[in-house]
Parts: C-alpha cells; sequence; structure tokens
C-alpha cells in the first residue's frame, strides 16, 4: 500500500523472527485494497475475505518456516495485525463493541468484541478435521488468540451451527471483519470510549 493514498487511520508493522518474517499493512478507512501472500493458500483467502467484509485496505507479506509447519506463520500474522489495529485507531472515540451472527451456508458463527484494551480470547469451535487445504485448524484459534492480546480485544468466537468446516472457517473470518468494521466506527462523543475516563 502506497502511503501517499494511505488514511488517516493507518497502522503498518514489521516483525522478523528466527521463525518468520512479516510485513503488515491496514487502513481502517479503505476497503478497496488487498494485498495478501503469507505461502499459505487457504490462509489467504480467510484474510482477504475479513479484508472485503471488514471494508478495510489490508496488505501483508509473510515467510515463515513452513518446512517445520504453519503455526508460527499464522501466530505472527495475528500478533501483526492485533498490533496494527490498535496503531490504527488513534484516539478517536469509537463505537467499541460489536457483535454478528455470520452465515455461510450451513455453517453460523457468533463474533463479537469489545475493544477494551484488555486482550482476551473466548473461543468456542470445535473442529474435526486438522487440516482446511493448507491451514491447520489448530492454528486458527492461535491466529485469533494472538491478534486479541495485540490490538486489546476482547474477543468472542461461537460456532452454532455446521457440519461443513470450510464454511465454518469462512464465516469465522468474514464475521470478525463485519465485526471490527462496527466497532471502529469513529462516534461523536466527548472524550475516551469508557465510563473510566480511559481505555484499558
Amino acid at each position: 500500500m502506497n502511503k501517499s493514498t494511505q488514511g488517516v487511520r493507518y497502522g503498518e508493522v514489521d516483525r522478523e523472527t528466527t521463525e518468520s518474517c512479516v510485513h503488515l499493512v491496514l487502513d481502517l478507512d479503505g476497503g478497496t485494497r488487498r494485498d495478501v501472500s503469507t505461502g499459505i493458500a487457504f490462509f489467504d483467502h480467510m484474510l482477504a475475505q475479513f479484508a472485503f467484509h471488514g471494508r478495510l485496505d489490508f496488505g501483508v507479506n509473510a515467510e515463515g518456516d513452513l518446512h517445520v509447519d504453519d503455526h508460527h506463520t499464522v501466530e505472527d500474522v495475528g500478533i501483526c495485525l492485533g498490533r496494527a489495529i490498535r496503531q490504527a485507531l488513534l484516539d478517536d472515540p469509537i463505537s467499541r463493541y460489536g457483535s454478528t451472527h455470520t452465515v455461510m451456508d450451513d455453517a453460523l458463527v457468533l463474533v463479537a468484541m469489545d475493544i477494551s484494551g484488555r486482550g482476551q480470547l473466548y473461543y468456542d469451535v470445535g473442529f474435526k478435521r486438522e487440516k482446511i487445504g493448507d491451514l491447520a485448524t489448530e492454528c486458527i484459534r492461535e491466529f485469533f488468540s494472538a491478534l486479541a492480546a495485540n490490538a486489546g480485544i476482547s474477543l468472542h468466537i461461537r460456532k452454532v451451527a455446521g457440519e461443513n468446516e470450510h464454511h465454518v472457517c469462512e464465516a469465522i473470518f468474514k464475521g470478525f471483519g463485519l465485526t471490527l468494521h462496527e466497532a471502529t466506527r469513529v462516534v461523536q462523543r466527548q472524550g475516551p470510549s469508557s465510563t473510566k475516563g480511559q481505555i484499558g
């Protein structure tokens, strides 16, 4: 993403370890640009769904130790996305809360969040398959756990219904995008989005 075209609520994060190298950018008020490359095709598909339904500009390039497995790459993208969201929010008062029930054919998933400054994940999704495409299903939880912790989001994800696990996973990522968009809308309010006088 070209910095000359970025919006005000913009985040950019680089993370390099012995396990992965990630460069990630997002613009919460974009909605037309997506450039996703992690080396994990199904994960790329899910991130593109998140960005489209979240109505944000999003770019990520990740190179990880996929010869080991996908865990480090997926978790580190989650860390970077969480940090970019936190960076992009600035000090504007926001709606803060969001929730959605998202349908994908047979699948129905609840995603709810509070951008509280207290990052935590509550996750109730049971996958029977070890992998969907080239993404380990256990890494889905790790991605959202890392994201929630680094963004300061209290995040709930629950499968309500669904037998097709591709559909369930897609509903999760679409639902997260929809819910993040709702929770990050700027509102007319004096001061922070908390009666305590600060978030966190």
